[in-house]
């Protein structure tokens, strides 16, 4: 490992940063034919299972399961990754949301003994934690791993343990899964239980797991069975926190550079200095893991709100905020912590260095919201203690703290100093179970919290809406119901009136705005009142029929039972509309070439582009998408009327309509017809022609998951943008290479002839190079007991071209092995009869080729146990057959003295 070695005795105090460990980490990776891949985003794309990245091999996914290549075998990475599991908990010594995850992957190619060789190999070797202090765990019924770790490593079985928790679930519901084994360090008894049997799996402080090693075996389907995967792969975590913090030889992640900074800086606001009180050092811990939080989950995109990501932005940023409050900062100090997570970590991940200033402001408003929050839960509170005092009551019930805590956000900490000061106590168990109440009603609801937005709508008992929008972009409505959502509210308020500034859901008796439906997203425009204007930017759906209008009072207010003229963006309605028409055709056209199993799966009908993903095997070839293409456009030059009825199920299917999988359809239902191309039952909005669609341009098609292909499009104003920029990337390249657009292709067909012969040329030379080397080596030929034998080191070129004709991979790997192959090809064609031995470096590690001609195979000669043999005094093996055989090593330094054994082995 490239770098300095550090000699750690835990407990010592030592000086390694974060960024060399991490460094490192990827280096020793690198080094070992690991291609490092970039940390991908906290919001997982394309996995709707999960909230946010939890794991390093959240973005590996697609490769445990076979639906993508890799762009290796064997991968590495530091990942940004958040868990939400213990929020509350964050404070105390161990507990964090956000933290990097070091992980090292083998899709497919190493499997256990790799994983636990390379783990104890970087541990003990590269930054020389004490062998003697490092125990692992396994399944109970691994068996296999048990018996590596006292074959490759110093630890035996007594500092093996067997754990039932020693399974690895998948990152989301669903996905690859599997045993893990984990490893520990032991901290010493002055840190553990007192226990004579105290081990890994004990409750006490003393083991640390710092390494776990996930044996990604099986798959988990929806319906929770596993099944085997097609290769059996790895899946390997290490927190870079308690890594820094293990080889500083500090007893918490805080004392790191990772974190010790900030706290630094939150100390230096309220004006005290850490370690100096046990309530406070809390609080401190709190601000500088939640400053990090959240100055990653703004800078990948996420912002404040009250369901699914911005929710757990929202909790995690207030809950600093109140500790920040509990040691008496009373103004915005957040973006100040925040700007120090930036310094720290913005050279290694610049998102955060290029955001700065807009999580800087997201920051600043969000918490200046919450402090005002504060400020009426300390209101509300004394209005409480006042009722209890005139009951004659001191302890506040712990329903009551809950409410304070669920509706207004007011931390319970706050509540019990505030009633102490007025004699009061709290009833803590109360509160707990109440707390745990809400949590089993949101497990029982709907992922990200949906089913508590839609069970607002469903006590306001309102009537269904009148949507108007078929007919109409513009209409009046009346406001039957403002909710209004104050910062650390869960559920909004019902209010009767709302005024500018205010974010706000409407609901009218009627309306002309679509709420989003049947993958069509929902419109936006304004609401004019009387008094003042809201800006809509969504419509949602609500239980009931209840049609919502998401926005902000830009002007003025609004209040309950004003009519309001309700108008919708008639251009990005018309731009939605020519993609929702343009899915139908596709459908159509899909199932005309593809044949009838291509059903749609899912769409999203945006006024940029559409998106339908379907049913089929396998990849649509090129052709098929041009068939398909010209289908949805001729069927748009046909100009077909687009016409809606209203008929029942039954009578729509039966003249052929298609009805979508997963949808429930009442008795009468919406029949949407393309002249006689296409007809769907639908609820969505539609043009009144196919030519006002304009065109249609298929700009990919793609996998997202076994038998399900999605296919992205454009048309209309999309189409044509979309073009236009081709058309200049056309012109820029006939521009370099001085020809017009149409003599590039014969320009580049003749660049890439000239440089197809050049390769050829350059690969001749290498040959006849190599060709040289074996002249050479002929006079290096001895006898040992009448066998002639070679055993000799060499320069393997990497050829430029394989055997396909298709550029070599940039390693050269293969095509070096493949250059040394030959060469004992030449050698044995010259000696007739002979062991042959060549040895070479190979991407930086050792490699050996050895061939043994018919005649000394017969008589025991075998290469492969020769080269077996060589190859062990590189830290390596291999093997092969009689006649031919390869092997790999670890230390080039000690390839002359491999090939040396040569004569001796035989």
């Amino acid at each position: 490992m490239h770098g300095n070695h550090y000699q750690t005795n835990y407990g010592a105090k030592m000086s390694i940063s974060s960024s060399q460990i991490r460094r490192q980490f990827l280096e020793f990776f690198r080094e070992r034919g690991h291609t490092v891949v970039p940390s991908s985003s906290l919001v997982p794309h394309g996995d709707p299972t999960l909230l946010l990245t939890n794991a390093g091999m959240v973005q590996f996914k697609p490769y445990f399961l076979g639906e993508a290549v890799p762009p290796n075998r064997r991968l590495a990475s530091s990942q940004k990754s958040f868990r939400t599991v213990d929020i509350d908990s964050v404070g105390d010594e161990s507990h964090l949301t956000f933290f990097e995850m070091l992980g090292n992957f083998s899709i497919g190619d190493y499997f256990k003994r790799g994983a636990i060789a390379y783990a104890w190999e970087l541990l003990t070797e590269g930054w020389k934690l004490p062998q003697e202090r490092l125990w692992a765990t396994v399944y109970p019924t691994d068996d296999e791993s048990f018996q590596l770790w006292q074959e490759l490593t110093a630890i035996p079985a007594e500092r093996l343990v067997r754990l039932r928790e020693n399974w690895w679930g998948p990152a989301g519901e669903t996905g690859p899964c599997g045993p893990d084994t984990e490893i520990f360090l032991d901290r010493g008894p002055e840190h553990g239980c007192g226990k004579a049997d105290c081990r890994p799996g004990c409750n006490c402080e003393r083991f640390l797991e710092i390494w776990n090693l996930v044996l990604m075996q099986f798959n988990r389907g929806p319906d929770g069975q596993d099944t085997p995967l097609p290769k059996p792969s790895i899946d390997t975590g290490a927190g870079l926190e308690r890594l820094a913090m293990v080889l500083n030889g500090k007893n918490s992640v805080y004392e790191t550079d990772l974190f010790y900074p900030i706290i630094e800086r939150a100390a230096d606001l309220v004006g005290i200095r850490y370690g100096h009180s046990q309530k406070a050092d809390f609080s401190l811990r709190v601000i500088a893991d939640h400053s990090r939080a959240v100055a990653f989950l703004i800078g990948d995109g996420v912002l404040p709100s009250n369901e699914g990501r911005g929710y757990i932005l929202r909790r995690v940023l207030r809950r600093a905020v109140r500790h920040g409050h509990l040691l008496g900062l009373r103004q915005p100090f957040l973006s100040q912590t925040v700007g120090v997570v930036v310094d720290l970590m913005g050279d290694t991940y610049p998102e955060l260095s290029t955001r700065h200033e807009f999580i800087r402001k997201v920051v600043n408003l969000e918490e200046a919201r919450f402090l005002e929050t504060l400020n009426e839960g300390l209101e509300r509170l004394d209005l409480l203690l006042d009722d209890l005092t005139r009951q004659a009551i001191k302890t506040v019930p712990g329903a009551e703290a809950f409410r304070l805590y669920d509706t207004y956000g007011f931390p319970l900490d706050i509540t019990k100093d505030r009633a102490a000061e007025r004699g009061f106590v709290v009833d803590e168990a109360g509160f707990q179970t109440a707390m745990e109440a809400q949590r089993q009603r949101a497990r029982a609801g709907a992922k990200f919290g949906l089913d508590q937005w839609q069970e607002t709508y469903r006590t306001l008992s309102l009537p269904e809406t009148r949507f108007l929008g078929y007919e109409t972009t513009q209409a009046t409505g009346k406001v039957l119901s403002i909710l209004y959502r104050q910062i650390g509210d869960n559920l909004p308020d019902v209010v009767p009136q709302a005024v500018a500034g205010d974010a706000v859901e409407v609901i009218l008796d009627a309306t002309p705005f679509y709420g989003e439906a049947g993958g069509q997203v929902g419109d936006v425009g304004l609401l004019v009142g009387p008094q003042g204007r809201v800006a809509v930017s969504d419509t949602q759906r609500a239980l009931g029929g209840v049609i919502v209008h998401i926005g902000q009072v830009t002007e003025g207010s609004l209040s309950v039972g004003d009519e309001v003229l309700a108008s919708v963006d008639i251009e990005r309605r018309l731009d939605i509309a020519r993609n929702h028409t343009a899915t139908h055709l596709l459908h159509k056209a899909l199932r005309e070439v593809l044949g009838e199993h291509a059903q749609q799966r899912g769409s999203l009908v945006a006024p940029d582009r559409l998106r339908f993903d379907f049913t089929h095997l396998t990849a649509v070839t090129p052709e098929e998408l041009r068939q398909i293409e010209d289908k949805v456009n001729a069927a748009i030059r046909a100009d077909l009327p687009v016409t809606v009825t209203q008929t029942t199920y039954g009578q729509a299917l039966a003249q052929g309509a298609m009805a979508l999988f997963g949808e429930k359809y009442g008795e009468t239902v919406r029949l949407v017809q393309a002249g006689d191309y296409s007809q769907e039952l639908c609820g969505g909005t539609h043009l009144q022609r196919t030519g006002q669609i304009g065109f249609c341009l298929l700009l990919s098609e793609s996998s997202v998951g076994a038998g399900l292909r999605r296919i992205e499009a454009v048309t209309g104003r999309g189409a044509a943008a979309y073009v236009r920029q081709r058309l200049a990337l056309l012109d820029e390249a006939a521009s370099r290479l001085q020809v017009t657009p149409d003599e590039v292709p014969g320009k580049l067909t003749l660049l890439l002839d000239d440089l197809a012969g050049a390769r050829k040329e350059i690969e001749r030379l290498q040959r006849e190079a190599a060709k040289g080397q074996v002249q050479a080596l002929l006079a290096q030929v001895r006898e040992v007991k009448g066998v002639q034998v070679l055993a000799a080191q060499v320069e393997a070129p990497a050829r430029l071209t394989s055997r396909n004709g298709g550029r070599a991979g940039a390693s050269g790997d293969a095509t070096s092995m493949e250059a040394l192959r030959e060469m004992t090809d030449w050698l044995r064609d010259r000696l007739g009869s002979a062991v042959i031995v060549l040895g070479a470096v190979v991407g930086e590690r050792p490699a050996f080729v050895a061939a043994v001609t018919p005649d000394l195979v017969a008589k025991g000669y075998h290469a492969g146990r020769i080269v077996k043999e060589v190859a062990a005094a590189t830290g390596g093996s291999g093997g092969g057959r009689a006649e031919l055989a390869q092997a790999g090593g670890k230390d080039s330094s000690q390839i002359a003295a491999a090939l040396a054994r040569v004569p001796d082995l035989l």
